[in-house]
């Protein structure tokens, strides 16, 4: 929290939400990715300089809509 600011601060920025990675899983099951989907992941993951796509960039290939 920021100095001095202890009066002014309200309830939203004292609980900030978490990241989903930091959350429970929910109960329903998810469906794997499809093979064009994984290959987004690898694209993703290699322009980034990674060797193999992490849990973010299944995520957000996983959040994109269709085509």
């Amino acid at each position: 929290m920021p100095e001095g600011l202890g009066q002014f601060v309200t309830k939203s920025y004292a609980k900030k939400a978490k990241p989903f990675w930091e959350k429970k899983s929910p109960k329903k099951r998810s469906t794997p990715l499809t093979a064009a989907q994984k290959k987004a992941a690898k694209a993703r993951a290699k322009k980034a300089g990674r060797p193999y796509p992490n849990l973010v960039d299944n995520a957000a290939v996983k959040r994109r809509k269709r085509a």
